[in-house]
């Protein structure tokens, strides 16, 4: 080895390569071992080399985004009004999300960004909103976007006889035209969650003028400013919309989308969709049931899921049922139902637990308590103890009840005497009202099994939705209701809670009365300070907590099956399925690798 050693030195690397006859001499003077462990030798310098080279290329190499590709999404249902003033089904929302655009649009991390708009300034007492409009922005037939089409869709929205779901957002808002790239909105009182109200897709005047509304054609073949145009639909035999070819729109205010053609197929059912999937008609499919995903999951689909702000729970009417007035009882509820367990079998583990009414996924009002974690034997023998402290005593079925004496006050002998009078049996049970989704049913059967194991009665009863809202809801006539509430945003807590709602129309189920609440929730719907109306709705949450008007069970995940050739997706702020189609101009299917120094060029 010291003889190779000192024949490679002769090669003299250091100052200058030797000529090649040099190194053929010195070559030919090996044995034929140095030959073999100078050739191991040039193949570890050779393959350490590459490996080095394919570190450091990998280290400054990153995926960049290029434009092409499609996507096809299968969806349950069909659409029918594709305009943002009459939208109401999610089919609907979906198409209207890829087709319009607003002055403001949602990003993928929850943000309010222009886009439209070009600035927008609010003035200091909070009651006027002023846009311009970005230069160059266009509708899909490439006439240009303008001041007047946006006052015509507002105008649309509070239009009485459209009866759009907008309406209530706008009815109190003034619109005037400063010029044809400016416009001002103008509020009564402020409003916190204006600048989301400014997300309303706008729609092209000219197209719409002429006709209904409602009975207008581009319902089903909508022309917007969004990320994506209708270039070819499809109907079926029945004359029935089947399917939409929508193209990436390279006017787009934010930028051309990279995908080039989104292709959605509509189905009227759960099962058609999922055999779509499996059949390669459609690369993905959302708002899926938990058991679905779970099969798909075990099959190797892609699936993606986010909390959806739903906030499902047991609400009680104290008005029926005088029970739910004892805390002690709604204490005893809480803590007997078995919450992890409704969200791993009822929801296979897409979605989580809340003890709150404002949703977990509105980060900005959640408060990070430590919370202790008994076991579920502790828990219920702790319920158990406090039942029978407050009198209730198990009878030969195992259910709870509590015996009761009237007491009546009698004169005798010129003194005041007690009488005891009839002694009355009230039995610890209610009904639980609520609609036959697959999910609801199965939920309420577990709450009913983890309350009789306490002694506490449930009964259970199960109707249509539209039977639930006409013949229950609207009336209130309910024990307990367990029904989820959507809350887009933090001021929607207002219809939930405040006392005004307690009667139909109103959204209070829980007919919930509490003047602390109702401040709290005016003064916070009117504060645009952040900081400021964070701790009000701190406050409320913990008034609720402590008057116990409801029990609060679990936010359910959107669970979306996706493509595993697309990138780009980001769920985490999604407030409606149709949320998931807001970032879809920046989805890509397509990309290449550069060095990150020239991902600007």
């Amino acid at each position: 080895m010291k003889n190779l050693y000192n024949r490679i030195r002769q090669f003299k690397f250091i100052n200058k390569l030797p000529e090649k006859s040099k190194i053929n001499i010195a070559l030919a003077s090996f044995s034929k071992k140095e030959r073999v462990i100078f050739s191991i030798l040039i193949l570890i310098l050779v393959l350490s080399t590459l490996f080095i080279l394919n570190t450091i290329n990998r280290h400054f190499m990153v995926s960049m985004p290029i434009y092409g590709g499609s996507v096809s999404e299968g969806i349950v249902g069909t659409p029918r009004f594709i305009n943002p003033v009459l939208a109401f089904s999610d089919v609907d929302q979906d198409l209207t999300t890829l087709v319009y655009s607003g002055l403001m649009r949602k990003d993928s991390d929850g943000n309010l960004i222009p886009d439209l708009a070009k600035e927008y300034a609010i003035s200091n007492n909070g009651l006027t909103y002023t846009f311009i409009l970005k230069d160059d922005v266009y509708f899909h037939d490439d006439t240009p976007v303008t001041v007047d089409d946006i006052i015509f869709t507002i105008d649309t929205v509070k239009n009485s006889i459209i009866k759009s779901p907008h309406k209530t957002n706008w009815a109190a808002v003034s619109v005037t035209k400063i010029d044809e790239k400016t416009i001002e909105f103008n509020l009564k009182q402020p409003y916190a969650s204006f600048l989301a109200n400014t997300t309303l897709g706008i729609m092209p005047a000219d197209v719409w003028n002429d006709t209904p509304v409602e009975l207008n054609t581009t319902n089903t073949e909508p022309i917007g400013s969004g990320p994506y145009k209708v270039t070819s639909v499809n109907k079926g035999s029945s004359g029935i919309v089947d399917s939409y070819q929508l193209t990436s729109f390279k006017k787009f205010a934010l930028g051309r989308p990279y995908v080039d053609s989104i292709y959605l197929h509509f189905y009227p059912t759960e099962d058609d969709l999922v055999k779509a999937l499996e059949n390669g008609e459609v690369d993905q499919i959302g708002s899926i049931s938990p058991v679905t995903a779970e099969l798909l999951k075990n099959k190797g689909y892609r699936i993606e899921s986010a909390v959806l702000p739903r906030v499902f729970g047991l609400f009680f009417n104290q008005s029926v049922n005088r029970l739910f007035v004892d805390k002690v009882i709604i204490n005893a509820i809480d803590q007997a139902i078995d919450k992890d367990k409704i969200v791993s079998e009822v929801l296979s583990g897409y979605g989580v637990v809340i003890d709150e009414p404002i949703p977990p996924n509105m980060v900005q009002y959640s408060k990070l308590n430590q919370k202790d974690t008994p076991s579920r034997q502790e828990i219920l023998q702790k319920v158990e103890k406090s039942l029978a402290s407050a009198g209730w005593i198990k009878n030969s079925e195992g259910f709870l009840e509590k015996s009761t004496q009237e007491k009546s006050t009698l004169k005798k002998g010129g003194k005041t005497v007690t009488v005891n009078g009839k002694k009355t049996v009230t039995l610890l049970e209610f009904t639980i009202s609520t609609s036959n989704a697959p999910e609801l049913i199965k939920t309420a059967e577990l709450i009913k099994q983890d309350l009789a194991v306490v002694g506490i009665k449930v009964n259970i009863q199960t109707l249509e939705v539209q039977d639930l809202n006409q013949d229950v809801i609207r009336p209130r006539k309910y024990d307990a209701l367990l029904f989820g509430q959507i809350i887009n945003n933090e001021s929607d807590l207002f219809a939930f809670w405040h006392s005004s709602q307690r009667l139909d129309p109103g959204l209070n189920i829980a007919m919930y009365a509490n003047t602390t609440v109702d401040k709290l929730l005016e003064d916070a719907f009117m504060t645009t300070d952040w900081e400021a109306r964070t701790k009000k709705y701190i406050q409320f949450e913990n008034e609720i907590k402590k008057d116990k008007p409801a029990v609060f069970l679990y936010s359910p995940n959107f669970i979306y099956v996706v493509s595993k050739n697309i990138n780009g997706i980001n769920m985490d702020h999604i407030t409606f399925p149709s949320n998931r189609f807001l970032g879809a101009y920046l989805w890509y299917t397509e990309k290449y690798n550069v060095w990150k120094i020239f991902t600007n060029y």
